[in-house]
């Protein structure tokens, strides 16, 4: 459980807004430092082989100005890919979402580290926001960046042992813990106490399946 712990600490976590042509998006944003080589993490960002080693399989016109599709996941477009630098594609995550965005940026830090920072902007039916709060994107991401450091590290899991270790008491722990740091990331920004402690419940249950 301490490496897990060390992994959660690892990331700073910032929630805030913004207007798009739609309304007004909520945005989750990670960032922290891989040790690992720029050019390494975009080719595990861009290559579909890569992808599906700590992601999900993708597919689909992968170019900018292309299209994507994460098996299971999500599909867009892919707004802008400027190598190994930044990266933003369009999200959408089932019929009827409405704006949807992640964009990806790296940044070299020395010999060998790279600061990766994620920013996901959404437009979400007030329902839903005000249910599950940021953690309902934020754990997720929170997944993937646990699965990005193992992989960039020469290691990580097969879909087979990925399914089983996320019933596992280990996983139940690095879920309830991302939220609980979601939340402060969602008190920082000025949301009240009872939202923040009803919304961190109702994302850590949802991931949890409880």
């Amino acid at each position: 459980m301490g490496d897990i712990v060390d992994v959660i600490d690892r990331v700073h976590r910032q929630v805030g807004t913004r207007r798009v042509a739609s309304g007004e998006a909520g945005t989750v944003l990670l960032r922290r430092t891989f040790e690992a080589g720029t050019d390494d993490v975009w080719g595990a960002l861009t290559s579909p082989e890569r992808v599906a080693r700590w992601f999900f399989p993708v597919a689909g016109d992968l170019r900018e100005g292309g299209s994507y599709r994460l098996e299971g996941n999500a599909d867009g477009e892919i707004l802008e890919c400027v190598p190994p630098e930044r990266l933003r594609v369009s999200w959408l995550s089932g019929p009827g979402t409405g704006f949807g965005e992640v964009e990806v940026r790296l940044a070299p830090e020395g010999a060998g580290r790279t600061v990766f920072e994620l920013e996901h902007a959404a437009v979400v039916p007030e329902e839903f926001r005000s249910r599950y709060g940021p953690g309902a994107v934020g754990i997720g991401w929170d997944l993937a960046l646990l699965g990005l450091g193992w992989h960039l590290a020469g290691g990580g899991l097969s879909p087979e042992d990925a399914a089983q270790w996320q019933l596992s008491s280990e996983a139940k722990a690095f879920v309830a813990r991302s939220g609980e740091e979601w939340g402060r990331a969602f008190a920082a920004s000025g949301a009240d106490p009872e939202t923040v402690t009803a919304t961190t419940v109702a994302a850590v249950a949802a991931y949890i399946g409880e």
